[in-house]
């Protein structure tokens, strides 16, 4: 039961931690936060980056062969993409937000689903080691902040009140507990599916890496610094590399 508070816990660090922190931004100025922002995108992709590829990856290719492993991966990418046609797993990162109101709902859905699966990933990592957790929830927990400042800025621009934006939110993040909960039963139930979920949830963050924050990141409208968008993905790499020196 230790292990599933620890779980629940971190996946709430993960979704409403981001949250609370990217609630608190909006409170800079404009022109600050828009410079902030972006640099947040950077370290993101490098912590996902991190985590997914010299973390969870080699959790599981210690337990699978090569094939099957990377078969699974490859899986794990595929599925995302059709889920990313199928439900809003994209957001906006910025405040220039130039989405329909009737958009505001999908938001809150996509929002939901992406901190489940978030939920399912971190749980799944603390059932490996709490350390590998920690820095899952940390990777989630980076991205999550310039993703909700952005759906903030949709909800907004859409009519909703600021009180009713962070409700709305922190109910959307408490989804990852649900996954959080979904992905403990699974593997408690069923340990031999934990290396399969392990390659599945590298495939998540590096979807997102590859696919929403690196595409933001090549805009210029989002930041035009090359060399500072290097030094910080490096930074955000280097971060989870020398957490699991410190507790491996």
């Amino acid at each position: 039961m230790s292990l599933l508070a620890t779980a629940v816990g971190l996946s709430l660090l993960g979704s409403v931690g981001g949250l609370f922190v990217a609630s608190s931004l909006l409170i800079l100025t404009d022109s600050l936060r828009t410079r902030l922002v972006p640099w947040l995108i950077s370290y993101a992709v490098g912590a996902l980056l991190g985590v997914a590829l010299l973390a969870l990856l080699p959790e599981a290719l210690e337990t699978l062969a090569p094939s099957i492993v990377f078969g699974t991966f490859l899986f794990g990418i595929l599925l995302f993409f059709v889920l990313e046609k199928l439900v809003l797993l994209r957001h906006c990162h910025t405040d220039e937000c130039h989405v329909h109101g009737a958009a505001a709902p999908l938001v809150l859905f996509g929002d939901a689903f992406h901190n489940f699966i978030d939920g399912a990933t971190i749980c799944t990592a603390v059932l490996t080691s709490v350390p590998l957790g920690i820095n899952t929830a940390i990777a989630v927990a980076v991205h999550e902040i310039p993703q909700e400042v952005g759906d903030f800025a949709i909800l907004l621009a859409s009519g909703y009140s600021r009180r009713k934006a962070m409700v709305l939110n922190v109910m959307s993040g408490a989804s990852g507990i649900a996954g959080a909960l979904l992905a403990y039963l699974a593997v408690e139930t069923l340990p031999a599916i934990k290396p399969y979920v392990l390659a599945v949830s590298s495939a998540s963050l590096l979807y997102i890496a590859m696919s929403d924050l690196i595409p933001d990141l090549h805009r210029s409208s989002v930041d035009k610094g090359a060399i500072r968008q290097v030094f910080l993905i490096a930074a955000g790499v280097l971060t989870v590399v020398a957490f699991g020196r410190l507790t491996g």
